[in-house]
């Protein structure tokens, strides 16, 4: 009986030590479901927080806190794991507002130093947080005007400053708005003020820029605003004028070439429409995209469309467009924006994957073989740089520097021009006596140079420590073949190098076969037609 006794007693305990342990299993298991739902809930309040210090700075005032704030923003999601960032989304705020690699923002000079002197050009864009098509679409129209007028100072200013928020929180540089760089002028003692816009045209941001530049015309003793890019807006769609045709030429030009096509009749015999997108505005100057249209069919170039974003004017609608390229016969598309800078309407808009972007629609219609998409902007062609060196020239009253570029170079000419280094240990092949082939291709000059060996293995068109960190860009080698004075024959390594100017010394990086990059400087000078 106490045997029994025992054995009962020993199942009760045996029991209730399961169902103890079945207790604290349940707790356990509670307890960690409700640690990872506290986790998810401070990943996403971490989140959350970017994304209201984002949507803080997504404005178009600048205040006293701007510096702040932006500093905040960056500060927040840097401290960001990789999953957090993900699950940042405001009203305005997304992972791409720090995320999107948009290229070296460190190649770009923001033009807001002091010192200016009493003569200032201060070129106006609308601005893009994209910092390569910044760099080569707006430091490029900058930098012509620079070279064009070498005793005045160009200074930059943005009419966004959300675009300008932008850049500052997340690259920290910090780019002037227009009243600041106005505020600057003053500070610097300018007598002579000359702005250019790189506007498009006689629009709302045009007016805006006007009314803000007559607030100071007080404080110089000339200030004067020079035309956007495409001139006087005309009365109808009808009317044109010579910068409507010199860009219509040119963007074409680029189009065609970038698209590896002889000509433009070759493309259109191929079926290819290039269809050029511009932003599109309500303003009463949107009948410039209609006289872009009308200049287009006034050159002949029946394969050409303008249209806009906003599909205003109507007729420049995607689906507008989309149904007269189709009605004209057409079934390949070429996309390239109408636009001075490659930015955000360009990516998104135009080549992005949502279901809205142009390209998207294109291909969703279904009657397009290809849709493709060329991401360049208007400011990085020779022939609309050089439209605005013009209008300064207006605005000023000055003729600008005669810069040697390609005006006395025939394109598609071959010349042997002197290509000049700072080092003897880095020099074009003897047998070349000193001298490349200088080669003019759509308003833009390259030499190819063969050197003396193929222990120089690349080149960069900058700085060796911007070198090491933009891989993209290395110039790389081509096999060429010499032959000495004594007809012995060697294979060294050649390269292909873009020149801005003629005359003018610049940056070239060499990579040897160690792995070590070097900084010289090259010019190029004195071209000859070849024989």
């Amino acid at each position: 009986m106490k045997k029994r006794s025992l054995q009962i007693l020993a199942l009760f305990m045996s029991a209730a030590f399961v169902f103890a342990a079945c207790g604290k299993t349940a707790d356990v298991a509670e307890t960690t479901e409700e640690s990872a739902e506290t986790e998810e809930v401070d990943d996403q309040a971490a989140a959350d927080n970017v994304a209201a210090l984002i949507d803080a700075i997504y404005v178009q005032e600048r205040t006293d806190e701007t510096d702040a704030q932006c500093a905040a923003a960056k500060e927040a999601w840097d401290a960001l794991t990789d999953a957090q960032k993900e699950l940042v989304e405001g009203e305005y705020a997304d992972p791409d507002y720090f995320g999107r690699d948009t290229g070296d923002a460190s190649k770009d000079d923001p033009l807001n130093q002091d010192d200016i002197g009493e003569n200032e050009i201060l070129v106006v864009s609308f601005g893009t947080s994209f910092n390569d098509s910044r760099v080569a679409d707006i430091g490029g129209v900058e930098k012509a005007i620079a070279a064009a007028y070498p005793d005045w100072s160009v200074r930059r200013a943005f009419t966004a400053q959300i675009i300008i928020n932008h850049i500052q929180a997340r690259d920290n540089e910090k780019i002037d708005n227009v009243e600041q760089a106005l505020e600057r002028a003053v500070a610097n003692g300018v007598k002579n003020l000359v702005v250019q816009p790189t506007h498009l045209m006689h629009g709302a941001e045009y007016d805006e820029l006007t009314a803000a530049v007559e607030e100071y015309a007080d404080k110089f003793e000339s200030v004067k605003i020079a035309e956007p890019l495409l001139g006087e807006v005309g009365a109808d769609a009808t009317e044109v004028n010579a910068d409507k045709e010199t860009v219509a030429k040119a963007i074409t030009a680029e189009a065609v070439a970038d698209g590896g096509f002889e000509s433009r009749e070759a493309a259109a015999e191929d079926g290819v429409a290039f269809v050029f997108m511009g932003h599109g505005t309500s303003h009463t100057a949107k009948v410039t995209y209609s006289q872009m249209q009308t200049q287009m069919d006034k050159l002949g170039y029946e394969n050409v469309f303008i249209g806009t974003v906003e599909g205003e004017p109507e007729e420049t609608s995607c689906e507008n467009i989309i149904a007269a390229v189709k009605e004209a016969g057409y079934t390949k598309v070429v996309l390239r924006p109408l636009m001075v800078v490659a930015g955000d309407h360009a990516n998104n808009d135009m080549a992005g994957d949502d279901e809205d972007s142009w390209k998207s629609m294109f291909e969703a219609d279904g009657s397009f073989e290809s849709v493709e998409c060329q991401i360049a902007g208007l400011g990085e062609i020779a022939d609309v740089q050089a439209i605005y060196v013009q209008h300064t020239s207006d605005a000023t009253g000055v003729e600008p520097v005669e810069s040697a570029h390609t005006d006395e170079l025939k394109e598609g000419e071959t010349y042997l021009a002197d290509f000049t280094t700072d080092s003897s240990m880095f020099h074009v092949n003897e047998a070349e006596n000193g001298k490349g082939e200088l080669t003019v291709k759509n308003g833009k000059m390259s030499i190819h140079i063969s050197l003396v060996s193929k222990k120089i293995v690349n080149l960069y068109l900058g700085t060796a420590a911007d070198a090491e960190n933009d891989e993209a860009n290395w110039l790389q080698p081509t096999e060429d073949e010499v032959t000495y004075s004594d007809g012995t024959t060697e294979t060294v390594y050649g390269f292909d190098i873009p020149v801005e100017a003629l005359d003018k010394e610049f940056d070239l990086a060499i990579l040897g076969e160690k792995g070590t990059w070097y900084d010289h400087k090259v010019s190029v000078s004195n071209p000859e037609l070849a024989e």
